[in-house]
């Protein structure tokens, strides 16, 4: 396999495939709205949508650092899924029927994605195949058994678990013992969904300005070099690029993740692999990978890599370190030998938000105005929708407009995280963590017990998730 012609950077294959948007004006001076969003990826942009279909008059303005979907919303691996960060916790807050019901409404959210999208004419390339996560280890088997089993105390009864040969039917993955599938999941082309959202959000009447950094959220006040927004509600939908802003360096770690894809593969390849019905596919490693079978036919996979720069630094243009190229080449061919002579056309990488408890998050300060939605921790296409409409909720309900809705009442509503710890705890603790996680995953691999090592459950605890 070779990567000579690979690009690297560029932001990501997704805008290499479909085209950089003409860019819109930056903010022009100073300006008052009812509601100003800043961020201008799925967060941002879902909730202008719900907020202005709920309340026409509303004027709401968006402002984006860059260009709208630049961040994850533009460079993910179009898993839109049911997955959320946190959940485990908050069952443990709050109880478990309190989870169960943010676990129903992330599964209803991928229906309403994949049926928003469809009103809005927006062709984001979307296959409704469910989410497909393979074991290839003794000790991941037994890990996605578990899983599988708290996944169906949690209401998800249509999932259904899978030994070797039936996970070949769907996808053969090499060396995979067990699968387990859920129907709530789709393969998404992220950049044509953040792109036509926009498009759809400007046609309600949603003033975008882009090209225009928020250099300081407060109270009424979102600050740029070009002016000041104020209004009543400021919402921070900045996700793994909220470290840039004042005041916030520690509140979510802006975590790296790195992708490559594939040129097109031929049908004799596909005939090799299988995964017929494209589901989104990933494993149950502690380093684990995610990857889709792409509309024109490549695989697109990722991972970690380089887990986290200093002093929460955030990259320009999504150029990935060579090292981590090969990484996620080699584990490309291990997973399917049949790749083994395709040529790798495109690797990227991009920042994800991830709090100190690992717990996806959206609040209202109803004393402030003041609100954000994040943390996703990887989870986020999916779960932006939901944080939005919840958003949109605690905004009708704080202004007078309509009560407390389902929404408002999920666990992850108003929920407060300690900040991070500071530098160099910081970047020692997230490297130290994920070269723990690699090493358990390689000693796994080759002693094949079928317990989870113990340095992964070590990591586990320190880094807030076990």
């Amino acid at each position: 396999m070779s990567t000579v012609s690979t690009v690297n950077g560029g932001i990501s294959f997704w805008y290499a495939d479909h085209g950089i948007p003409d860019p819109r004006e930056p903010l022009p001076g100073d300006s008052n709205a009812d509601v100003c969003i800043v961020g201008g990826g799925y967060t941002g942009l879902w909730t202008a949508y719900y907020l202005k279909k709920a309340v026409p008059f509303l004027n709401i303005t968006v402002l984006e650092a860059s260009f709208c979907g630049y961040g994850a919303s533009g460079r993910n691996g179009g898993w839109l899924y049911n997955g959320i960060a946190g959940r485990d916790r908050y069952a443990r807050l709050h109880g478990h029927d309190a989870a169960v019901r943010l676990q129903q409404a992330m599964n209803d959210t991928v229906t309403e994605v994949i049926d928003t999208a469809a009103a809005e004419n927006i062709d984001a390339d979307i296959h409704h195949g469910g989410v497909l996560e393979v074991a290839y280890t003794p000790a991941q088997l037994a890990r996605l058994k578990d899983f599988h089993s708290v996944e169906i105390a949690f209401g998800e009864t249509d999932r259904t678990l899978h030994g070797a040969r039936e996970t070949a039917e769907r996808v053969r993955v090499h060396g995979a013992v067990g699968s387990t599938w859920t129907p709530h999941g789709a393969r998404i082309h992220p950049v044509k969904l953040v792109t036509g959202l926009a498009t759809a959000v400007e046609a309600l009447g949603v003033t975008i300005h882009e090209n225009t950094p928020v250099t300081e959220i407060r109270p009424k006040h979102a600050v740029t070099p070009y002016g000041t927004v104020r209004a009543p509600y400021v919402l921070r939908c900045t996700e793994g690029f909220t470290a840039d802003l004042k005041g916030q360096k520690r509140t979510w770690l802006p975590m790296n993740s790195s992708m490559i894809v594939t040129e097109p593969l031929p049908d004799s390849t596909w005939d090799a692999l299988g995964w017929d019905n494209r589901e989104t596919l990933g494993d149950t490693a502690h380093a684990y990978m995610y990857a889709q079978r792409t509309a024109d036919n490549r695989i697109a996979l990722g991972g970690r890599g380089h887990p986290y720069r200093y002093a929460s630094a955030t990259d320009n243009d999504g150029r990935t370190h060579p090292a981590t190229v090969d990484s996620l080449r080699d584990l490309l061919v291990r997973l399917f030998p049949a790749t083994a002579g395709a040529a790798i056309d495109h690797a990227w990488s991009g920042v994800l938000g991830v709090p100190r408890d690992w717990c996806a998050t959206v609040t209202l300060d109803r004393s402030t105005g003041l609100g954000w939605a994040g943390g996703y921790v990887g989870s986020g296409v999916a779960t932006a929708n939901l944080a939005a409409r919840t958003l949109r909720d605690l905004i009708q309900q704080d202004s007078g407009q309509a009560g407390a809705t389902d929404l408002t009442t999920l666990p992850w509503v108003n929920h407060h995280v300690r900040r991070w710890e500071p530098e160099p705890l910081r970047w020692l603790g997230v490297h130290a963590l994920y070269a723990a996680y690699r090493t358990a995953d390689r000693r796994e691999l080759a002693t094949a017990r079928p317990d989870t090592d113990p340095l992964a459950k070590f990591a586990d605890k320190l880094s807030g998730r076990g």
